[in-house]
């Protein structure tokens, strides 16, 4: 991580993230980091849509597109906003405007995909207060280096210990609270159709939604050819208070794992495939 850190303050982004995509080849051709598993799940996804040799590719590509977001993500030690602002086009800033101008804040819902650390900075960048829902990394020192970068680039944080009334807090200030609810939850999720297969689902951030009455927003992004990116903010997912709780908790867990669904669609080669989405079972 320190390494990570110390590149892109050694040269210019555009070249730090190029010698970065040589360490995303790498880690999948020579090391073979978790690279069955990522094969697995794109053949879980896709089934025969793509060949075995265009399967290898999108994952290659997708471990190339996650060395060179560390590498962004560890360009935010010294952030400039006037770059980021530059480096990262925004869609769809509107959707969110709306909700704030009318008094409330958004549960900002997106998933390994791009450069989603770059996310968050470019956000705040364009002037929205941010706060980011953050596991604990089992390596206390890279926990504490990722949340100093965060911080860096004036993003809040809430640890996860104290989640509700963190979170809560944030949105009564009309603040985004980011959350990433793409990995496998074990037996504390609910299960939800991930590309038709059913996967455990953080249901946190609709259980959130719901409890507070502010909608959620599904937001992503993506990587252009020339290496700058495109934020997307998606319509906002109104939350219906006077509908049954469990009802409405799948009911917007379903919807924005549809939204991410139709992300990784279009752009397969931007997700992080390494993790093992499909990991646990659903009960017979």
């Amino acid at each position: 991580m320190r390494v990570l850190v110390w590149l892109p303050s050694l040269l210019p982004l555009k070249i730090s993230v190029k010698l970065a995509s040589v360490l995303g080849i790498i880690a999948f051709d020579l090391v073979r980091i978790r690279r069955k598993v990522s094969l697995e799940n794109l053949q879980k996804a896709f089934g025969g849509l793509y060949s075995p040799k265009q399967r290898r590719q999108i994952a290659r590509r997708s471990y190339m597109n996650f060395a060179k977001s560390m590498v962004e993500f560890a360009s935010l030690k010294k952030p400039e906003k006037k770059r980021l602002v530059k480096l990262v086009r925004l869609t769809g800033r509107s959707n969110v405007d709306e909700v704030i101008e009318r008094g409330q804040g958004v549960v900002i819902v997106t998933g390994h995909f791009g450069s989603w650390e770059f996310l968050g900075a470019a956000a705040v960048a364009y002037g929205f207060d941010v706060d980011f829902l953050v596991g604990e990394q089992a390596n206390r020192s890279v926990d504490d280096l990722m949340n100093d970068l965060r911080r860096r680039a004036g993003i809040g944080i809430i640890p996860r210990g104290v989640a509700a009334r963190g979170i809560f807090k944030s949105l009564k200030k009309k603040r985004l609270v980011a959350l990433l609810s793409d990995q496998d939850a074990r037996r504390h999720g609910i299960f939800v159709d991930f590309f038709g297969i059913p996967a455990s689902t953080y249901p946190g951030a609709a259980q959130f939604a719901y409890r507070s009455g502010c909608p959620i927003i599904f937001c992503y992004i993506v990587r252009q050819d020339d290496e700058s990116h495109e934020t997307v903010f998606l319509p906002p997912i109104e939350v219906n208070q006077k509908a049954d709780v469990d009802e409405e908790v799948m009911r917007l867990t379903e919807a924005h794992v549809r939204a991410l669904e139709e992300c990784v669609r279009k752009h397969p080669e931007q997700y992080f495939w390494a993790h093992k989405r499909w990991k646990t079972k659903p009960p017979s």
